[in-house]
Formats: structure tokens, sequence, C-alpha cells
């Protein structure tokens, strides 16, 4: 069987960015596995004006995946002319492209560098197609741009690529372009890692003997930390062994905001912050948590939920977050509306309650075997690629 060649584009693969940088290298990881050749090209972008330190224009080998990095030259939308050229002169040598975002000077360079070379494209749309996005950030120009840009982008794709039925729901309801276009749900895949308990311990000794809540996430206004919060605090008073884990990187006036909410809240005793934490550090956060929650207003998927449900922790997750409905079928996790004191039920009740706890646990690992493992959307996806370039394989 002919392998089949893709071209994976997305503006940033920082860490920074939270998700979307690792669901690229964790589908590029399911594909290699599934003998799909990957590609990956995207720009030095390391969040603000910072920038990675890595070749540029060169092949760089990640984890059977060539990995080609260009220089950012304007913000935002991470403008990259040397980009633009590599697209326009080697997209014909793959048999499809993969576009990640949208919004993006990246994703319409490799949209019109496909259709000039007749390459066919998937776009994954990375929860940009909500409505909190669309009115919450950059709101008038997002309209321009959707009419204008994204939406023929759009009709002349292949397919669509979401994460989850409720992404495509809910992008759905923008346009009945949208609506009508060919699409696929695929979830993104997770590992199963059992973290070093001990070692984070180590690191943060004040969980010691506490029963341990994480979120883990960027630091961001749509993820709900305040209503997390707030219902912490609330949940503090019955549960005084308790403690809550933060954990990820933001923009400083939004974190310094929240400090000062938590010293309002009087629970700043009983708040860590880790700051970013590298693969190790994260699972060893999920190996010493109770429960995980994940309060966010707007979700395609919820990369980290599903790390956690990998993990056999516990979640909590509001009706916001794309994996709700399959958390929900599953009985793997709690699902509760933006509200802090729906919020501190939840948490209230798996804190005092260790058999259900146990029983989430056991249902959450078992759902993420079966429906994201990465032997799972591996195959997956190779069979949406052959679907659509089949005529260019043969």
């Amino acid at each position: 069987m002919v392998t089949v060649r893709a071209l994976h584009v997305i503006p940033s693969l920082s860490a920074k960015h939270g998700g979307p940088s690792y669901a690229v290298r964790a589908m590029a990881r399911a594909l290699a596995a599934a003998d799909v050749d990957v590609t990956i090209a995207t720009t030095d972008d390391d969040g603000d004006d910072a920038r990675l330190k890595v070749p540029i224009g060169e092949p760089v080998e990640e984890e059977r995946t060539h990995v080609y990095y260009f220089r950012r030259n304007i913000l935002p939308y991470k403008v990259s002319f040397g980009l633009s050229r590599w697209l326009n002169s080697n997209v014909e040598r793959f048999d499809i492209v993969h576009i990640h975002a949208l919004f993006s000077f990246s994703s319409t360079v490799a949209a019109r560098a496909a259709r000039r070379h007749r390459v066919p494209y998937i776009v994954r749309p990375l929860g940009v197609l909500n409505r909190w996005g669309l009115e919450n950030r950059r709101a008038f120009l997002k309209q321009i741009s959707l009419r204008l840009v994204e939406i023929p982008m759009l009709r002349n794709a292949a397919a669509i690529h979401y994460t989850s039925e409720a992404e495509k729901l809910e992008a759905s309801s923008i346009s009945s372009i949208i609506a009508n276009q060919k699409s696929v749900v695929i979830p993104l895949p997770v590992e199963q890692i059992m973290g070093n308990a001990e070692d984070f311990r180590h690191r943060f000794p004040q969980i010691a003997g506490r029963k341990v809540i994480l979120f883990l996430s960027r630091i961001d206004e749509k993820k709900g930390i305040e209503l997390l919060l707030e219902a912490f605090a609330s949940v503090r008073h019955q549960v005084s062994d308790s403690v809550l884990i933060v954990a990820g990187d933001g923009i400083g006036n939004y974190v310094q905001k929240l400090r000062q909410r938590i010293n309002q809240l009087k629970i700043a005793n009983a708040v860590i912050w880790t700051g970013h934490l590298n693969d190790a550090a994260k699972w060893g956060a999920f190996a010493v948590a109770d429960l995980f929650v994940l309060p966010s207003y707007s979700e395609n998927f919820g990369v980290a939920a599903a790390e956690a449900l990998a993990a056999g922790v516990p979640v909590i997750i509001t009706n916001r977050v794309g994996l709700a409905d399959e958390v929900r079928a599953a009985n793997a996790g709690i699902i509760v509306s933006i509200d802090p004191i729906e919020i501190a039920n939840a948490l209230r009740s798996l804190l005092e309650n260790p058999d259900h706890r146990e029983l989430l646990s056991v249902n959450g690992r078992a759902l993420a075997e079966t429906r994201f493992s990465y032997e799972c959307v591996g195959e997956r996806l190779n069979k949406l690629y052959r679907g659509i370039a089949d005529p260019r394989l043969r």
C-alpha cells in the first residue's frame, strides 16, 4: 500500500499556546504509528515577542515527523513570508494538507497554495467557530474575515475536521455554508501515562496528606478560573484538608488579577501555583490529583480533560466543553453549568465520596482507551486521508 504524505500547517508549535500545539504533535505521532509520512510547517513563534530557538527553513526530525520552522515576521496573525514561499514551492509534494486554525496567516496561505496546486486540504478550526470566540476576541474584525476569507476557505476544503460533535453543532449554526460542507468528527489522541506522584510531592511538599483538586490548562479568561476559585472557597469550609493546584501560564495582568481574587477569598494558603509543567511534571500532577476541573466557557475538545480521563482522574467539566456529552454518556465525570454553586456541589460530592471517584476513574480510563488512543485516532485519520487523496496515491 502506498504511504500517504500529509502536510500539517499550524501558526505555532509553542507550548505556551497550550492544547493546539500539543494536539498537532500528538496527531503526528498517531499518524506516524499508522505509517503516514507526516511533515509539519509552522513558524518560530513562542508567544508575544518571543521566538523558539530552532533552525529556520531546515527540516527538524521530531519523533518520525519532519518539522519546518519559518521566521515569524509580523504580529498578530503570525505572518511569515518564508512559510508562504515554502508552501508555494513544496505543497505539491504532498497528497493532502491538514490546516490547523482559522483567522491566521498560515491557514490562508496554506489553503491558497493547496488550491493553486490542486492538492486537497482539510481544515481543523481549533474551536474558533464558536460564539464565545467570535463575540469576545476581535469580534468586528473576525466577522469581516469570516465573510471574506474563512467561509470561502472552508467552502473549498475537502472536509472540515471537528474534534467533538458539540464543536460541529456550534460551527454549523454560524453559516449554512459551514453546515452543509463535508465534515468529520475525530477526537484528539491522548497518551495513557502513569505519572510519578512521589516526584511531584517532593517538588510541592505542601500537598502532603491533602485532597488535591487540579486545574491544568492555559491561564485564560475563557477557562472560567474565577468560577473555580469561588467554588473552592465555598468547599474549603466543609473539606478543610483540600488544596487547589493551578497549573499553567498566562498573561501577567490576568494572573495578577486572579491572585488578588484568591487573597480576597482568603484561600491563598490552599492554592498552589505551579506555572507551566513539562510532560513529566504534568503527568505527576495527574498522579497526585483526586479530581480534575475544567470550568471553561468554551472548549471545542478539552485536551487536558481527556488527559485526566486517560490518567484515571475523575473530571468535573462544564457543558461548554466539547467532551461533555461523551463524558456524560460514559459516566466518567460530572457535567456542570457555568455556575460556581454547581461546581462547588460537584467538588464537595467527589471529595467526600471516594467510591464515586473510583467508579469515575475506571470509566474514564475505558473511555480514553476506546476513543482517544493513538491507535484509534491514527487509523481514523489515515482512513480519512486515503478517502480524500486516493487518486493521488495511484
